[in-house]
């Protein structure tokens, strides 16, 4: 497997992990762009936390992983630590308080967990410090050579932001972007069914339908995400360029990468 700045151009379908549910690989299977390119598979990865068996880990390490960016809170990379490859550089760069989970579980209804949800997408645009963050994170991803990884806590949200934005940047068409985004749904839904099982056996009553709705995703999330950018930049490269501040080297760098 090469491990160079821009990765292979080919790599073997990117394994599904037990232990590490939510682990795909940022390109899908090679998505094809608006420009009739496809993008380059094995540059980035996307998980959930990164606690693997000695299997999954084996498969990890295999994959040649250069860097591995946690952009948890301080309270959730505290709680759960990730494994740390023997390869690759650990960089935490949080993103969102750590206040965010108090909030989470006061949450009581279906609906008002679909609100806040999508509150969340948006702060991704609206909020000082989570724009720092992942422009701390994509500029990163644009600089540091051979195979990455990125992760939150279920790999769906921070993490789901961060691929749709590196989805758009390679010209992968909406629709496929918003099918990708949707895939949390499919890998983690024994996940899902098993902490809603969880939850019913206690006395929170409601809950558990709570429970899927925060750990699930929908259109809409990602939706207000984007219509957020378009209400508060016009349109992503301002977003880019003045939200995230990022340079058109870095963003070039980024392309170069993406794209096969």
């Amino acid at each position: 497997m090469h491990t160079d700045t821009t990765g292979p151009t080919t790599h073997k379908s990117t394994p599904r992990l037990a232990s590490v549910h939510n682990f795909r690989d940022v390109a899908g299977n090679g998505y094809s762009t608006s420009s009739g390119t496809t993008m380059r598979r094995g540059v980035f990865y996307r998980a959930n936390v990164l606690i693997p068996t000695g299997a999954d880990l084996a498969v990890v390490e295999s994959l040649g992983l250069t860097a591995v960016y946690d952009v948890r809170s301080e309270a959730e990379a505290s709680e759960t630590p990730d494994t740390i490859l023997s390869a690759a550089k650990y960089t935490h760069i949080p993103i969102l308080p750590g206040t965010i989970q108090n909030s989470a579980l006061a949450i009581r209804t279906v609906d008002s967990a679909q609100d806040f949800m999508r509150e969340l997408n948006r702060s991704f645009v609206t909020d000082d410090a989570t724009r720092a963050g992942f422009s701390q994170l994509l500029t990163a991803l644009a600089t540091t050579p051979g195979p990455q990884l990125f992760h939150c806590t279920a790999g769906k949200d921070r993490t789901g932001w961060a691929a749709a934005l590196l989805q758009t940047l390679a010209g992968v068409p909406q629709e496929t972007i918003v099918d990708d985004y949707l895939l949390t749904n499919t890998y983690s839904a024994a996940y899902v069914d098993a902490a809603a099982e969880r939850i019913a056996q206690t006395d929170a009553i409601g809950r558990a339908d709570v429970v899927r709705v925060m750990l699930t995703v929908e259109e809409s999330y990602l939706g207000a995400a984007f219509e957020q950018v378009g209400a508060s930049y016009k349109s992503i490269e301002n977003y880019l360029h003045d939200g995230l501040g990022l340079t058109a080297d870095t963003i070039d760098a980024l392309g170069s990468k993406l794209i096969a």
